[in-house]
């Protein structure tokens, strides 16, 4: 059989042959791919020369390639694309995977020659990249358990593999049980306040479920949903509130509750083997945190006073509602609340946030400012989707950055949330060129619409694209350090620099006008927006700031706790913070965390966004203070932080930009939160 992952692709940019690619060609490739690189890690291990970075530290970096070609876009199609076919694989491949990953990191004679490099590199003249990876290397692989015992490795290969069966099950819960939730409503009077391409959407989403004459309303990754800020309808937003809040915890075979149970207690007994206390400590020991201590008492200083706002929040809403203002109600009447106070209604900007202007005028134009890219649309380059598009991105000289894909709209194959990731990693060691993709879950509206954003969305969209010039300007040596390998609490600090372009006069002027007038948004709405820019952060703050706290006290438990109620564990956990607001739910209840209880890898590390927000905060404060959106900032921050990629310790990275270590005032007062 001709595979087309055996060999590299020859398409441009190396962009994966996905026209090429059946479902059958996945299963022997990544069959072939791990036996490929179990042998090139026995050829490193079965040397008789001494340690050495040329021939240990190379090798290993270029291994596994054929294995990473075939994972990159498997699991790219089983968040964005999937089906039955690459959802039973993957219930299968993952324990495989576990296990092959634990075949390499628990190698003791790998770790022992990577140890002997480690010990000795005060003697070496390795570049600093070249040691920082020796070190990298030998602190991931000690970390794994690479110095245990080989019984207690095998212990640790059983905690491993059934991890990756749970946390697999858990994602495919999510989304099927997501999906069974969608909200019907039979009558359009029933949406009052959505717009026309929001109708639109959910008629068109009713349509392809077979169900003509209806509209669905589907439900996205957090606990609040778009739609509660305009329905006017209580009753649909309660159903709303309710679909969302109800997720994993119905019985039946798409119940998560279990599964929450027996992640957190076999986390907990691998850090034990492992000689931690518990996960959370396991997880920041090699986190910029360094402790869950430091974790919590960051946390600990912010939730009673962004507890407070959002009382002081939800008594402004009452006194307006005259009445009780439940979950479901709560975005609803903050958008009235915010009318009255401040003249801003976020729903009148829509029409001004139409998607393809966005993304051209908005997100490119801001880029190409900062960093002098230009992006052309590259029609011929086949996607994984039709619905995803392709961009060449181009430096100013000319040479050529990487390719960006973008999969804007939702469907019931793929994941909630947005994200990024790489389909192609730069590195100066295998020639690698760069492929980077957002995806987001924005509402299709029916064929020759226009797709209009939310505030949030194009929020978002800002973001998303954050972490694409992360992975798009990185340029580095090792595969280990492409794009955003770093730390997964500094990794959402560029992404959320990104977002204060949205709001730059300049770039805002060049993207916000009217989809059917061209008229530009109104100066007096931003401005309005900017002044009401700490409005509603108390509840923002808290329904964070208690997922981050939930995600925190899971992964905090020992071995000998014994936890039976996931609702009874959760509350507690919000009791004992003063985050206990029913008005105010975590972002993600337990069940439908995926950030941490599926294979996201933010288990022990969501508390990472605020954690970066700090960096974040005082860096708009320099962009500020420098002259804003100018070529000269834009080059200082992709050639000392976005360039260097994962190749040095983030915080000296951090310290070269800023010329100190971040403060935390600018956080405080973006967050209403002195």
């Amino acid at each position: 059989m001709t595979n087309p992952f055996f060999e590299p692709s020859t398409l441009p940019f190396g962009m994966p042959p996905f026209a090429d690619i059946e479902d059958e060609h996945y299963a022997p490739a990544f069959e072939k791919g791990m036996a490929e690189q179990l042998a090139e890690i026995e050829a490193i291990t079965a040397q008789a020369e001494a340690p050495s970075f040329e021939n240990t530290m190379i090798p290993l970096e270029k291994s596994g390639q054929l294995l990473s070609r075939v994972a990159i876009v498997f699991f790219n199609k089983t968040s964005a694309d999937g089906d039955a076919a690459s959802d039973a694989l993957e219930e299968v491949i993952a324990p495989q995977l576990a296990a092959h990953n634990d075949a390499i990191s628990l190698n003791s004679a790998l770790y022992e020659r990577i140890r002997s490099i480690h010990d000795g590199l005060d003697s070496t003249e390795l570049d600093a990249e070249a040691r920082y990876l020796v070190e990298r290397y030998f602190t991931e692989f000690t970390l794994a358990g690479a110095g245990l015992s080989e019984e207690a490795k095998a212990t640790l290969r059983d905690y491993n593999s059934r991890l990756s069966t749970l946390t697999t099950k858990f994602e495919k819960n999510l989304l099927a049980d997501t999906n069974d939730l969608a909200v019907v409503v039979d009558s359009i009077d029933e949406l009052d306040g959505l717009d026309a391409s929001e109708i639109s959407a959910a008629a068109s989403a009713a349509h392809d479920r077979g169900l003509t004459g209806k509209y669905l309303i589907t439900l996205i990754l957090p606990t609040n949903q778009p739609h509660l800020s305009v329905l006017k309808n209580a009753d649909v937003r309660g159903r709303v509130m309710a679909a969302s809040r109800t997720r994993g915890i119905r019985g039946g075979k798409f119940d998560n509750r279990e599964l929450v149970l027996e992640i957190a207690k076999v986390r907990s007994q691998r850090a034990a083997l492992l000689g931690f206390e518990s996960h959370a400590a396991w997880v920041t020991a090699d986190e910029t945190a360094q402790n869950p201590q430091r974790v919590a008492d960051m946390l600990g200083k912010l939730a009673p006073a962004a507890a407070r706002n959002a009382r002081d929040e939800h008594a402004a809403l009452e006194k307006l509602a005259g009445t009780e203002v439940t979950a479901a109600d709560w975005a609803y009447y903050a958008e009235k609340v915010r009318a009255e106070q401040y003249n801003v209604d976020t729903t009148q900007m829509r029409p001004y946030f139409e998607a393809e202007r966005v993304l051209r005028d908005g997100v490119f134009f801001a880029a190409t400012k900062l960093y002098g890219v230009t992006f052309s649309e590259r029609r011929d380059l086949p996607a994984y989707h039709p619905d995803v598009r392709v961009f060449e991105v181009t430096d100013e000289d000319g040479t050529e950055v990487g390719l960006y894909t973008l999969d804007l709209y939702t469907r019931d194959s793929k994941r909630g949330g947005a994200w990024m990731n790489s389909l192609i990693s730069q590195s100066d060691l295998l020639g690698h060129p760069v492929i980077v993709t957002n995806n987001l879950n924005v509402p299709k509206p029916a064929a020759g619409e226009r797709t209009l954003l939310t505030y949030d969305e194009v929020n978002t969209l800002f973001h998303e694209f954050g972490h694409a010039l992360h992975g798009l300007f990185a340029r580095v040596t090792y595969p280990k350090f492409a794009g955003t390998n770093t730390y997964r609490d500094f990794v959402e600090f560029p992404s959320q620099v990104n977002e204060m372009w949205m709001l730059w006069p300049e770039v805002l002027d060049n993207y916000a006008k009217h989809y059917e007038t061209g008229e530009p948004m109104p100066r007096e709405i931003v401005e309005r927006i900017q002044a009401s820019a700490a409005f509603n952060e108390g509840f923002l703050t808290s329904e964070y700031l208690a997922a981050a706290l939930i995600d925190q006290a899971w992964h905090r438990i020992g071995v000998a706790d014994d936890v039976t109620d996931v609702a009874a564990f959760e509350a507690q956990a919000l009791a004992e913070v003063g985050l206990d607001n029913p008005a105010v739910p975590p972002r993600y209840s337990s069940t439908y965390f995926q950030h941490i209880f599926a294979n996201s890898a933010y288990d022990a590390g969501y508390y990472s966004y605020i954690w970066s927000e700090v960096l974040d905060a005082d860096t708009v404060e320099w962009f500020t203070e420098n002259g804003g959106l100018t070529r000269e900032n834009g080059d200082r921050f992709r050639s000392r932080l976005l360039g260097v990629g994962g190749s040095k310790n983030p915080l000296e990275a951090f310290r070269d930009f800023r010329g100190r270590d971040a403060e935390l005032q600018p956080l405080l007062t973006r967050r209403g939160l002195n």
